[in-house]
């Protein structure tokens, strides 16, 4: 069942039309990260007839999301993505461009992840940062609650984001688009991308895969895909309601969440405990989402705690065992390529977005001798003909192939 959005307006015909420059805007954002997807390379080769028709589709209510590609990736943990196709992308991209100003007025500061100078480093540091001023430079007694929630992506219910988001929209958006803005928020948010989907890879992929972390399998009008923009900032948007709780109502100073995983530091440790059945009690009520049983932490700061693929320790943090075990297989995984075969465009974007993920988390610690070991021990030679490293084994560059004499000449002429 889907709620409706939209109140009549009598100018609603002048409030049809966008702006094909945010789309275009929109068109650029999307294609630095998948710029050499077939998709992508598809729709560049005349991309500005394709954004006209797209402008039209969304003027004239015409527009709705195509298939999308679901497939398992099993690092760092198992998990269903669902790839949009590219021009789906360009309409996320420019939704999400419009919206998130907005959004971020009203976010507390420590919410980390889909924001820009937010991220897990920034993360990891605040929580860090936490455990310090709480245990008064570690002279005093704090304990850390860590908790999670279960199958988070698949139990948000679509039809409480919306009319959350809907009160947001008409709230604080002023823009003469607004129509058309909850019209496609509408869209994307009620879009069943399991109903119409290429399946890549083999079905026998998903066994192992609990039903509750599968959008083939989540509860009636929940569940938002993994892998679009949409989903990451509006699960986001989600959890506002949570984090205004927990900051405003209980009071508490020293709180940060990243996706559905946060953490509480507190110098008294059975009123940690006592907060638990209060944040479940509020988590089922208002946002209909339930703590994972098995993911409660509650321990002294001197015992540690894993936070976003770190160890945090009085002084010291650590590269968690998983993430070394995760950045190992990611080399192993991209040394099959080059063995396999020259690598293509792709490949090379893929290998950079791969390597500088980890080495953009590990750089951050006390890690150089893990990365230089990582890198020239176990990655194959082949690919340094194709990319070098820059900044002390901090990220990969590609290399740019010097143009031949001729075909300068060429392209002079």
């Amino acid at each position: 069942m889907q709620l409706s959005l939209f109140h009549t307006d009598t100018n609603q015909e002048q409030l049809r039309e966008i702006d094909v420059e945010q789309l275009f805007e929109a068109y650029l954002s999307c294609r630095k990260t998948k710029r050499y997807t077939q998709n992508a390379l598809k729709f560049e080769v005349d991309y500005e007839a394709n954004l006209f028709d797209l402008k039209e589709e969304i003027e004239n209510g015409s527009y709705s999301p195509g298939r999308s590609i679901a497939f398992i990736v099993n690092k760092p943990v198992k998990r269903e993505i669902f790839a949009a196709d590219f021009r789906d992308r360009v309409v996320h991209h420019w939704l999400i461009n419009k919206l998130n100003p907005l959004f971020e007025k009203v976010f507390i500061k420590d919410s980390f992840a889909c924001r820009v100078g937010r991220g897990t480093h920034y993360g990891v540091k605040r929580a860090d940062s936490f455990i310090k001023t709480c245990s008064a430079n570690y002279t005093k007694d704090s304990y850390i609650l860590k908790l999670d929630i279960l199958g988070f992506f698949m139990h948000i219910n679509r039809n409480l984001l919306l009319t959350m988001l809907e009160k947001f929209i008409h709230q604080y958006y002023t823009q003469p688009d607004k129509a058309l803005v909850l019209e496609i928020t509408q869209k994307i948010i009620f879009n069943q991308p399991t109903q119409n989907c290429i399946i890549k890879g083999n079905k026998k992929d998903w066994d192992g895969l609990p039903k509750n972390k599968s959008l083939f399998h989540s509860p009636p009008d929940c569940g938002l895909p993994i892998g679009n923009l949409t989903s990451q900032v509006f699960a986001n948007f989600y959890m506002h309601q949570f984090d205004a709780f927990i900051t405003k109502e209980l009071g508490l100073k020293y709180y940060g969440r990243y996706v559905d995983d946060f953490v509480i530091v507190h110098p008294n440790k059975d009123y940690l405990k006592s907060l638990i059945p209060q944040l479940s009690d509020f988590l089922l009520s208002n946002l209909q989402l339930t703590l994972h049983p098995r993911k409660i932490y509650l321990q002294h700061y001197i015992k540690g705690v894993k936070f976003l693929g770190t160890v945090i320790k009085p002084n010291r943090i650590y590269i968690a065992n998983r993430t070394k075990g995760n950045f190992y297989n990611a080399i192993e995984k991209q040394n099959k390529i080059i063995q396999d075969h020259k690598p293509t465009k792709e490949d090379k974007a893929a290998f950079l977005s791969s390597m500088n993920s980890y080495l953009g988390i590990m750089k951050h610690y006390k890690s150089y001798n893990l990365r230089k070991r990582m890198i020239f021990k176990r990655l194959s030679g082949y690919w340094f003909n194709h990319a070098y490293l820059s900044g002390g084994i901090a990220k990969f560059v590609l290399k740019v192939r010097p143009v031949k004499k001729n075909q300068r000449n060429a392209n002079m002429g």
